[in-house]
């Protein structure tokens, strides 16, 4: 009985394969509806958007969550604005209805977007964004100018790492010089990470305020025809940024990134690091020793850390004290490893961006969230797709123990981290921050009356 028994639950596994293989692989409209239908996570999505308001609390804002844009991308390019959604049950009724290819996220309006037109009829002006996430957007491909293994919105193991690089100083320095808890990393399914800053003191900060967070990030400054795009000026760097190139950027550029693209390996890569320096003498005496070393017997694979050493040996040797020079080794460093920002997306509040979990429609990957202390282990490559997804439905539809049919797939474990590490202990601080405030408004009323 037993062998059996194995041996049917053999046959069983194989099939389960077998049905998995058999969902194609891309992105389309029918996919996209299983998807929407089984495995999208209505609930905590909008909790989260809700922040504590959608509870029974007499201090909630019922009207919060309605005041919110959603835009939705459907196919064909066909944009909706302006959507809101009183309760998860109808924002779920219309994306199953509309398929949307993309979700986008906006702000928190003065009132419903969805009724907008009816207040700028009465005159007033009282249609504004009064609430949205701290947000950031960075794109791999404003780094094309210092990776090499790719371009555009393609992405591999070796220039990925750039992004990792990202989440280390941007999540450090937004929990460290800021004091923010509740930040959400955000794969964006293609090129890219979002950055959510969820803390209700981020999600209330003013245009200005945004601008003066997004300028205190900003290093790689300059446009397309400037040579050098960072300066490091000043008599010692500021303490962030000491910090930053001291316990990531040195390591990541002299461990991995000088190999991963070979920065020093052609005679085109090592002229486009010389003319980061200022002083042409100095320059022109590295090149002549590039070229000198090019010669010698340096194998293939010491070539970069041996032109590195090189040009460091002679920027930071006694005979060149110029201001200009001292900075030059942090400056190349920084030009190739420090985050670029769209700087637009974080100073205004009414930018819209990707939700978490949708399915990017190149890629058919999910827009996952990632764990940014464990952000070195992410594999973009790795990321469930649409059609990935449908086939591990197909093969555990034998097993109806599940209560939600993303635990069935590979997606568990991102919907499990959103879950726990974001979500929990970002609503119980509103929970809290929501009956102080409650507590303060009674306190106050009591001393009014008092009077």
């Amino acid at each position: 009985m037993g062998d059996e028994r194995v041996e049917a639950m053999e046959i069983d596994a194989q099939q389960r394969q077998e049905v998995a293989a058999a969902v194609p692989d891309g992105f389309n409209a029918d996919y996209l509806r299983i998807y929407y239908g089984k495995l999208f996570p209505y609930g905590d999505f909008f909790k989260w958007l809700a922040y504590g308001n959608d509870a029974k609390h007499p201090g909630c804002d019922q009207s919060y969550i309605g005041r919110r844009e959603l835009s939705f991308t459907l196919e064909n390019d066909i944009y909706l604005r302006f959507q809101s959604f009183d309760t998860a049950a109808e924002l779920e009724t219309s994306i199953k209805e509309k398929c949307p290819f993309k979700i986008d996220i906006g702000p928190v309006y003065s009132v419903d977007p969805a009724k907008r037109h009816a207040y700028a009829q009465s005159g007033n002006n009282v249609f504004v964004p009064v609430e949205r996430e701290l947000i950031f957007d960075i794109d791999i491909s404003d780094y094309d100018d210092v990776r090499y293994c790719c371009s555009g919105a393609d992405t591999c193991l070796d220039c990925w790492p750039l992004m990792t690089i990202v989440i280390k100083i941007l999540d450090t320095s937004l929990r460290g010089d800021f004091g923010f808890n509740h930040i959400l990393w955000v794969y964006s399914g293609r090129r890219g990470v979002h950055c959510w800053v969820c803390d209700s003191r981020a999600r209330k900060l003013s245009n200005e305020q945004r601008s003066a967070i997004a300028d205190y990030f900003r290093v790689y400054k300059g446009g397309e025809n400037s040579l050098k795009k960072v300066s490091l000026t000043g008599p010692v760097l500021h303490p962030f940024l000491a910090r930053s190139y001291t316990d990531v950027l040195k390591c990541f550029f002299e461990d991995k990134l000088l190999h991963s693209q070979q920065l020093f390996a052609s005679e085109e890569r090592c002229q486009k690091i010389l003319e980061l320096i200022p002083d042409e003498n100095v320059a022109s005496e590295l090149h002549d020793k590039c070229q000198g070393n090019r010669r010698s017997s340096i194998s293939k694979e010491d070539v970069n850390a041996a032109r590195w050493e090189q040009l460091k040996t002679t920027l930071q040797s006694g005979k060149h004290k110029t201001q200009g020079l001292r900075r030059c080794v942090e400056e190349i460093v920084f030009s190739y490893t420090y985050p670029r920002l769209d700087m637009e997306v974080s100073k205004h509040m009414n930018h819209l961006l990707k939700a978490p979990f949708c399915i990017h429609p190149k890629t058919g990957r999910v827009c996952v969230p990632i764990d940014p202390n464990n952000c070195e282990d992410f594999d973009p490559t790795a990321v469930p797709t649409l059609s990935q997804l449908l086939g591990e439905l197909n093969a555990a539809g034998m097993q109806i123990d599940s209560e939600n049919d993303w635990e069935r797939t590979s997606l568990e474990k991102y919907i499990r981290f959103f879950r726990t590490s974001f979500l929990q202990p970002m609503l119980k601080a509103c929970k809290e921050e929501l009956e102080t405030a409650y507590s303060a408004k009674l306190q106050q009323s009591k001393n009014t009356l008092s009077w």
